[in-house]
């Protein structure tokens, strides 16, 4: 009996113990939670991309419930709106008139991104225009690169070329700097492209323009809804040659670090949400240069069914995951979910 009453004294010390850090009283009221809040999201953090094409008014795009396709007009309209309610900056995507196999429209003076670039900036100055540095939207098959067709017997047949694309891509990214552009991305993957488009700015009188890096590319299955977006699914094969394997992290960090060496102003991780691991340890092994997370297109479009259907409560799952994207790391978020988010924070 008496070692029974010893346990149960010893049982209760320690709860007592215990019981005298309650982390509870931290999270009793809205006011104390927000003052002890580790993590903040602000309509500041977001990047708004907008899909920019010939001829007039919106298109909805059927895979992304509320984003459309925008005329240069509607494109100045939708990021005036933005800007109202905060977000400082846009990611611009382009849709051309025709396509051909190295994509002409993507670095004329008169292609559709070039003309919103100037649209915007002369509406509104302070928006920050960041421009995507690619070539799958332009081209005539889908792939972010020039096509080798037998010049280079020694590769396969269809192989994204490296060192020809760096040619075009400079070019465009020139072009999109002669325009008003205040950052340009190139997105393809393609090794040395940082270097490349560095020395093409620099010896054309843009060395002071930004290149932010889509460092950390996989090779996802997330990207659905933006081909439906941009109209740019590849017409064979797939960019497995040159977008990252899902199931690697070290190479993030490998890919990080040589475009830090070849003049990257920022770094990205694409996608956010299966990839916080990945924008963590970027985070850790760089935290000397602003990294951005891009919250791709199959990640809002998963939130938009679920919540159409009644499953979830799309504010709350929206900022939650947004609020998870800053968390693991993220200075900045690409997402199309920018202008919802931001009302919502707003209130």
């Amino acid at each position: 009996m008496a070692l029974l009453e010893l346990g149960l004294q010893n049982i209760l010390q320690t709860s007592n113990t215990t019981l005298s850090r309650r982390l509870r009283r931290l999270r009793t009221t809205p006011a104390l939670r927000a003052m002890v809040r580790e993590t903040e999201l602000n309509a500041r953090d977001f990047i708004y991309p907008l899909f920019v094409r010939h001829g007039s008014g919106r298109n909805e795009i059927r895979s992304m419930p509320g984003i459309f396709q925008l005329s240069v007009e509607e494109a100045v309209y939708e990021a005036q709106s933005a800007f109202n309610l905060g977000i400082p900056a846009l990611m611009l995507f382009g849709i051309p008139a025709a396509k051909d196999s190295i994509g002409l429209e993507n670095f004329s003076n008169q292609g559709i991104v070039q003309q919103a670039i100037r649209a915007i900036k002369q509406a509104i100055p302070e928006m920050i225009v960041m421009t995507d540095v690619c070539m799958c939207e332009y081209t005539d098959h889908g792939h972010c690169g020039v096509i080798n067709t037998g010049n280079h017997p020694n590769l396969p047949q269809e192989y994204v070329l490296n060192d020809e694309t760096l040619d075009i891509l400079g070019k465009v990214a020139i072009s999109h700097a002669e325009a008003g552009a205040d950052v340009v991305a190139p997105s393809g993957m393609i090794d040395g492209m940082v270097s490349g488009i560095r020395s093409a700015l620099d010896s054309t009188g843009f060395e002071h323009l930004p290149i932010l890096s889509y460092s950390v590319k996989y090779a996802s299955a997330f990207y659905g809804p933006f081909r439906d977006a941009a109209e740019s699914p590849p017409q064979f094969g797939d960019r497995k040659t040159h977008q990252m394997d899902p199931a690697n992290v070290r190479e993030a960090l490998r890919e990080t670090a040589l475009d830090i060496t070849e003049g990257a102003d920022m770094l990205m991780v694409k996608p956010a949400l299966p990839y916080l691991d990945v924008l963590y340890r970027v985070r850790q092994a760089h935290p000397e240069l602003p990294l951005v997370a891009y919250n791709v297109s199959g990640e809002y479009s998963m939130i938009k069914a679920a919540a159409a259907n009644g499953w979830i409560d799309e504010r709350k799952a929206t900022l939650e995951a947004l609020i998870g994207i800053k968390r693991a790391g993220a200075d900045m978020i690409i997402t199309y979910h920018a202008m919802d988010a931001a009302r919502w924070l707003s209130q």
